[in-house]
């Protein structure tokens, strides 16, 4: 990195009254590239995040609550995946154990394991009916084990609290499944961090998502397949969940993951399960192909120098804090440029890692990536002839600048 950024340059504003500097040195990286092409996609609500470096690459009403369909049955199964770690004796599940079938557990249409009230269920199969087939009795069943009162709509209350815990402040809850129902809302954003959170909290469930059959007990050969479209397709897809009511329309929480890179993406409001592939197929692929991450540099690379007052030395190094990797547009063209923004000079003492400044990279159209920057050595304060020299100096200024100078004096500067 220290080999492909120029010399800064700074402006500097020196305000008498507070002897305080500010500095910000314009740094050109050398690396090009061109804006990537945008993605226009059918979807009502979309949203795409490269979760390796936590980049959003797409946001179409992603804030708007929207009936979310199947694809709530996500946070019923998170809560499960938190009941599961915590374990039976801490008021949590086994996998193990078999939970009994409600009525009203029974009574759900749409997609089911056809479970009765003679059934008892372990939790394994519940939870892979539930991410395989759909099973909105599965969900239900599943919420009337782990709801205070017993009721799905107990459940459905701890979903929104734990929701909004979590950072879904545009999520409610009125059932377990996302069967249509007044008050069951969820953005695209929220679905995206409840993927996220789910593949990073609980690997060692995540594979299940990938499962392509599950034929339960056999008593229903018609629903035993995975309804997500790009599982078997060659393009890294593992997850997660499908959704569709006719007020939803046709959408998918979905997943990808390609060298060491991941992509979470979520489609809603298509009009076909047809559109809904298709869209699907091609966000991955715009994802990856439109968008590389590139290493460059290493934690302690020096990026620039800043002034030190009052100690041994004149300047310290601002470097790297930790490895700089970042997303950017894949294709070559324009310059990507970088803001050096420190407030100086700094008074020693100094201590070698003291966050002195950041390194704040423009990517067109992605946002703004802010890295910080350290000081690379440690600087003692100056002995008695360094202040000295200072007050002397400062007295200078003040002298030269006589009666009638103006309080606040611009300066431009060539930073060394």
């Amino acid at each position: 990195v220290t080999a492909a950024i120029s010399r800064p340059s700074a402006r500097a504003r020196v305000r008498a009254c507070t002897r305080r500097v500010s500095v910000a040195a314009a740094v050109a990286l050398v690396l090009t590239f061109q804006p990537a092409a945008a993605f226009d996609t059918r979807a009502t609500a979309a949203y795409v995040l490269d979760q390796t470096t936590g980049t959003v690459l797409l946001a179409k009403n992603a804030d708007e609550p929207l009936p979310p369909a199947s694809m709530s049955k996500l946070m019923t199964l998170y809560m499960a995946f938190e009941a599961v770690e915590r374990g039976k004796q801490n008021g949590g599940l086994d996998l193990v154990e078999k939970l009994p079938v409600s009525e009203h557990a029974m009574s759900y249409g749409g997609s089911t394991m056809f479970l009765d009230t003679t059934d008892r269920v372990s939790v394994e199969d519940l939870i892979r009916g539930i991410i395989v087939l759909s099973g909105n009795d599965a969900s239900a069943v599943i919420a009337e084990a782990l709801s205070p009162d017993g009721t799905e709509y107990g459940f459905a209350r701890l979903m929104t609290q734990r929701a909004q815990q979590m950072g879904m402040t545009n999520s409610t809850f009125a059932n377990s499944n996302g069967w249509p129902q007044a008050g069951h809302l969820m953005s695209v954003r929220d679905l995206g961090l409840l993927a996220n959170r789910i593949i990073s909290d609980y690997p060692q469930f995540y594979p299940l998502f990938a499962e392509r059959e599950f034929a339960f007990d056999g008593r229903a050969p018609q629903n035993k397949s995975n309804r997500n479209p790009l599982l078997g397709l060659g393009i890294g897809a593992d997850g997660l969940k499908t959704g569709h009511t006719a007020e939803a329309g046709y959408g998918l929480v979905g997943s990808a993951k390609q060298g060491d890179r991941r992509v979470i993406f979520v489609l809603s409001g298509l009009d076909s399960a047809a559109a809904r592939a298709q869209e699907a197929e091609s966000v991955v692929n715009w994802a990856f192909r439109q968008f590389t991450q590139r290493d460059l540099g290493a934690a302690g690379s020096r990026i620039a120098e800043a002034p030190v007052a009052l100690g041994t030395t004149q300047s310290v190094g601002l470097e790297l804090k930790d490895d700089l990797s970042m997303l950017v547009p894949g294709t070559g063209g324009d310059e990507i440029e970088a803001e050096v923004i420190y407030t100086g000079p700094f008074q020693a003492p100094i201590s070698k890692g003291d966050e002195l400044g950041e390194l704040v990279v423009d990517r067109g159209e992605l946002p703004a990536m802010r890295v910080p920057l350290v000081a690379s050595a440690s600087i003692a304060p100056g002995g008695f002839m360094v202040k000295m020299t200072a007050a002397a100096l400062h007295l200078m200024n003040r002298l030269n600048a006589g009666p009638q100078a103006a309080p606040e004096v611009e300066a431009e500067a060539e930073a060394s």
